[in-house]
């Protein structure tokens, strides 16, 4: 474990003295260049990403923005200004990064294990396939889209953007398609199973980031640019997104609780959710951490830096949109809300120390 610490450790260093344009991003949020970098350091950098999360929480919570307003801010996220964010990282990462086959496997290889992980302790006779499916959705899905990208970039430099959208297409086309299908096998009928392939596939199919992502990657290979006026409001839009991503999310998780405490939801069991939660920021990071670290050890090529990258993606909270989904398959709001409002909490901390930890 020294061996792979010291190898972390030497490519942050190593990309943070590269010359190129990310080190102008990591200059722009102050984080300290040193080995001996403190975790204070390292949280005035994490802070604002948070502190935004805390505003939009606390500005549903208080009624400041009205709770039906949320879709319309959830709904300018998800197809305008993320995709375009997407997009313009998609386009000015090399085809190799996008490309990474190995990168590929070897997350998806955690995701499959930590779903049937979490599946196989949450399982008992109050939580069914449904909650468990979501329940182990939550434990593997980071929160790559609205927060990770950004805060990776702001953290690592623009290059960090390449391994992070190779994860958001394993996690949003395969885990949660996977999860879904998961949820129907306690179906009440025949054709809970078909019904949930069907509403997987269209899922995919209709979500705009998978496509702004392809679409960055062919630009990226035909090495095509955006005419003036195009690229101008491409790059507004994109620059919109981490903010109003962020405000998002802490509006959405104060939504889920309000509706959970109108609707009379029975106490939430600290046994039924923390678990998750402690899975999804203790275990996923471990559990990619050492499966890398066993792909370069049986002679695949993982660069360090995508490590680095990699690791600290699944060290994130886990993904706000999947209380959305919970509400349209009929799981249990309240659980799913509460492992997602603990571990966007907790990360403030475990994030920060992630990143420490690899900073030696």
């Amino acid at each position: 474990m020294q061996e792979i610490d010291g190898f972390l450790l030497r490519e942050i260093q190593t990309s943070r003295h590269s010359g190129d344009s990310d080190c102008e991003a990591v200059n722009d949020t102050d984080l300290p260049t040193r080995q001996n970098s403190s975790v204070l350091n390292i949280l005035l950098v994490t802070f604002p990403f948070f502190a935004l999360v805390l505003a939009g929480f606390v500005a549903a919570h208080r009624r400041m923005l009205p709770l039906d307003a949320i879709p319309g801010l959830n709904g300018f996220v998800l197809f305008f200004a993320l995709p375009c964010m997407l997009y313009r990282f998609g386009a000015s990462t090399p085809i190799v990064q996008l490309l990474d086959a190995t990168l590929f496997f070897a997350y998806l290889l955690c995701a499959l294990l930590m779903v049937g992980f979490v599946v196989a302790v949450s399982l008992n006779k109050r939580i069914g396939w449904n909650d468990a499916s979501f329940g182990a959705l939550v434990g593997a899905f980071p929160n790559t889209g609205f927060m990770g990208v950004p805060l990776l970039v702001a953290l690592l430099g623009a290059s960090a953007a390449g391994p992070a959208i190779v994860t958001i297409v394993v996690d949003m086309v395969i885990t949660t398609s996977l999860c879904i299908a998961l949820s129907r096998l306690d179906g009440a009928d025949e054709h809970g199973a078909s019904k949930a392939a069907k509403s997987a596939l269209k899922g995919v199919l209709t979500n705009p980031m998978p496509w702004a992502i392809s679409l960055g990657a062919l630009s990226s290979a035909m090495d095509y640019e955006l005419i003036g006026p195009f690229a101008k409001t491409v790059g507004l839009l994109a620059d919109a997104a981490s903010p109003v991503a962020l405000f998002t999310i802490g509006a959405v998780l104060a939504r889920s609780q309000i509706r959970v405490k109108e609707s009379g939801h029975p106490p939430i069991l600290w046994r039924d959710f923390l678990p998750v939660a402690l899975f999804k920021l203790v275990l996923h990071p471990v559990l990619v951490l050492l499966v890398m670290a066993a792909a370069v050890q049986m002679g695949f090529v993982i660069e360090r830096f995508t490590m680095v990258v990699v690791v600290l993606v699944a060290a994130l909270p886990s993904a706000s949109n999947v209380a959305l989904l919970t509400e349209r398959f009929g799981a249990d709001t309240g659980r799913i809300a509460m492992i997602i409002l603990f571990t966007t909490a907790a990360a403030f901390f475990t994030f920060s120390g992630a990143v420490a930890l690899l900073h030696g």
